[in-house]
């Protein structure tokens, strides 16, 4: 039986003084937490969002 996997794009969004270490440490563990695996990130420039690429099993 192949495995059937569910996805998701999480975007945090950089505050007025960049991204905070821990804003990112935080939304992780909180994602970690309901199941989800962190597969890839992205981040064009430090004034722009960063966006977490998730996965997790269904």
């Amino acid at each position: 039986m192949s495995e059937r996997w569910q996805y998701k794009v999480q975007e945090i969004k950089p505050g007025m003084f960049g991204l905070k270490t821990e804003k990112v440490e935080a939304e992780l563990q909180t994602l970690g937490q309901q199941g989800w695996e962190l597969v890839d990130v992205v981040q064009a420039a430090p004034w722009q969002p960063m966006m977490l690429f998730m996965k997790r099993r269904t």
